[in-house]
């Protein structure tokens, strides 16, 4: 009779890295959560892009890895798509990686990617960590339907500016913010948002972590969020039913169309604020000149 069986199972064997830009997620605090898959993939990286090969260089070390880095943060990120483009094409292995969490996600690490998929280069996404569906699993909001608005503006008068094109829109919200922001964010969202459940969570996966959970007015005031240290996300959850305004149709309108076409924006601005895509695609026409 054969022994018990080891516990936990063999992972399966790794498979080949072929060439290609690979999105690496990373561990947002407790270094365990690399998966076997992240860890193939870096030992495999002919360059690794970091957010700060500094932090990166630590990961590597935890786990035995010693491989080429370059920075690749807002300034540098032009520069090292081009490099990232021409050794992929040239047939290398490209990976790409931000401090903590999954790139891309209120990171560094667009440019790169949006210049490989221009080329028309393979590129890989390698999934793992994230703060956003860490905290959005234990917030205890519903999580059918979500929209992450990544940070608020720094000042009160552009924050409340924001929020006001976030009210309508029927989807818990999240939202990443500091430590020395977070209580005057608080206010603004309870004085704008109203009196909405919400929760506040911090140190994700490390030592000291922490979810504080209530109504947005009571979060303002409680003391245990008043400048709080680490990593912060913040959930919203959605508020009453409220048509939307003229106002507002203009307002979420125009900052979509300065990132998108019209019939994006209006699909965009439609889907969120629970109108129909014609109205909406006309008048972001209108709004055009067109």
């Amino acid at each position: 009779m054969d022994g018990p069986s080891p516990f936990p199972p063999a992972a399966p064997p790794p498979r080949p890295v072929s060439p290609g830009l690979y999105l690496v997620s990373t561990p947002i605090g407790n270094l365990r959560d690399i998966t076997l898959r992240a860890l193939d993939v870096l030992a495999a990286a002919d360059l690794i892009l970091a957010e700060d090969t500094r932090v990166t260089a630590k990961l590597l070390t935890a786990y035995g890895l010693k491989r080429p880095l370059r920075r690749a943060d807002d300034h540098a990120s032009e520069a090292v798509a081009e490099e990232a483009v021409r050794r992929v094409g040239e047939g290398e292995v490209v990976a790409l990686v931000s401090d903590a969490g999954t790139p891309l996600i209120s990171d560094p690490g667009f440019v790169v990617a949006r210049a490989m998929v221009e080329a028309g280069l393979p590129i890989h996404p390698i999934p793992g960590p994230s703060s956003l569906t860490a905290a959005l699993a234990i917030a205890g909001l519903p999580a059918d339907r979500v929209l992450f608005a990544g940070f608020l503006p720094p000042k009160s008068a552009a924050r409340r500016t924001a929020l006001e094109t976030l009210k309508a829109t029927r989807a818990t919200l999240v939202l990443f913010e500091s430590g020395p922001r977070l209580k005057d964010s608080l206010t603004d969202m309870a004085e704008v948002l109203g009196d909405r459940p919400a929760a506040v969570a911090r140190e994700l996966t490390k030592l000291h972590e922490e979810c504080v959970r209530g109504t947005l007015p009571a979060l303002a005031i409680d003391p245990r969020l008043d400048g709080p240290k680490g990593e912060i996300v913040v959930l919203i959850g959605p508020g009453e039913e409220v048509a939307a305004s003229e106002d507002d149709v203009d307002m979420a309108l125009t900052d979509a169309l300065t990132r998108l076409s019209p019939g994006d924006a209006a699909r965009e601005v439609a889907q969120a604020l629970g109108l129909k895509r014609k109205a909406v695609y006309a008048r972001a026409l209108e709004l055009q000149g067109r």
